[in-house]
């Protein structure tokens, strides 16, 4: 057939590649979905917390395997060894994958160094929720933030992952903040990582020539090599 060529056949789903196929979901099919999956839920429960809690264990499978796609397709069954690195893979690249789009901000606790908050305006899990009084403060983002948990967890930063709701000033409705609290053997060995590179620095120096002169900066918690 003229204009016809051969079409590459994949024999396991997770070879394929993510940049082929449509990959958009319709707003009203998910919210329809989601709104199902979440009044199931609420027939099984007697309070807010536990269906919180349901929703987050829902998120936390779709996060488990949303990182073994990722990770197979995209990164060659390599993962993130470091805590920023995992941090900025979910901020950007998996909320991409999920949400069409980089989450709105990433940033680190200013009273505990061992939160960090993912942020949305709009989240897609809240847009669409009409919340009864009853129900107190109950966040649909419980369940978004299964999914990072599941991601986390998955690459070996197991942290408690929460949503809340932050009121914004001028703004009718409360942006979505993905509260992440890493657990203590992340940053000891965050720590440690940090310590070895600090060593190989030293060790490559001290194995310079003399006559070769360097210049060390530290910034944010990184260094710069450059030599004269």
């Amino acid at each position: 057939m003229i204009g016809a060529g051969k079409i590459k056949q994949y024999s396991n789903v997770l070879d394929k590649p993510l940049s082929k196929g449509k990959q958009e979901v319709s707003s009203s099919a998910f919210a329809f979905l989601f709104s199902e999956l979440v009044q199931y839920n609420q027939t099984q429960v007697d309070n807010i917390a536990e269906l919180e809690r349901r929703l987050e264990d829902a998120g936390y499978a779709v996060g488990a395997r949303v990182l073994e796609l990722l990770c197979h397709r995209d990164k060659g069954n390599r993962r993130e060894t470091r805590l920023l690195g995992i941090l900025s893979f979910v901020h950007s690249t998996v909320w991409k994958v999920l949400f069409g789009k980089v989450a709105d901000s990433l940033e680190k606790g200013t009273e505990h160094e061992d939160e960090y908050m993912i942020s949305e305006k709009e989240l897609l899990v809240n847009r669409f929720i009409s919340i009864p009084k009853d129900m107190g403060t109950f966040n649909c983002g419980a369940f978004v933030a299964g999914i990072v948990r599941g991601v986390l967890d998955g690459a070996g930063f197991p942290a408690v992952v929460t949503a809340h709701f932050v009121p914004m000033e001028g703004q009718h409705r409360p942006r979505t903040t993905i509260l992440i609290k890493f657990g203590e053997e992340v940053l000891r060995r965050e720590a440690r990582l940090e310590h070895g590179n600090f060593n190989d620095l030293v060790k490559a120096i001290i194995a310079t020539p003399a006559d070769v002169k360097y210049t060390i900066s530290f910034l944010h918690s990184a260094y710069d090599l450059s030599h004269e």
